[in-house]
């Protein structure tokens, strides 16, 4: 497990880098089209957000949820992504609610900066964003003398 620093610009300047954001959704979207049909499903959406455990658990601590409960919110994320009602997500879709969901998140990061504990091999967008910063740490020259 590693631990990153980010605020709400190591966000927004990973959206902003439109290149990298757009290859970066395109990836996740086409892990999570099991059927490889080019759009996302209700059932396909809601295998991606069950692995969030939005409202599972609480601190870390396993809560009990009512199906129901849990249906109508995957139910209510699925028609957020959903902007055109046709039953599905298409990529452009998807990729316009994650960078309003992601931009959302650097907002409310604001400039603070706080430290969050990733898993070595997550691969998600706030991991994404903290690699995309470092690297530019590394990318600066040095201003020391000789």
């Amino acid at each position: 497990m590693g631990v990153v620093i980010i605020d709400g610009s190591t966000v927004r300047d990973f959206v902003n880098d439109e290149a990298r954001f757009k290859k970066s959704v395109d990836e996740t979207f086409t892990k999570l089209d099991l059927n490889n049909d080019g759009v996302l499903s209700r059932s396909e959406l809601r295998k991606a957000f069950e692995s969030l455990r939005l409202i599972e658990t609480h601190f870390g601590v396993d809560v009990v949820t009512a199906p129901e409960e849990l249906t109508n919110l995957y139910d209510s994320i699925f028609d957020k992504f959903d902007c055109d009602r046709s039953g599905t997500v298409d990529r452009e879709e998807y990729r316009s609610e994650l960078k309003m969901i992601l931009l959302a998140i650097a907002d409310g990061l604001g400039s603070s900066p706080i430290q969050m504990a990733l898993e070595d091999d997550d691969q998600g967008f706030i991991k994404q964003a903290a690699d995309l910063e470092a690297s530019k740490l590394t990318q600066q020259p040095s201003s020391a003398g000789p």
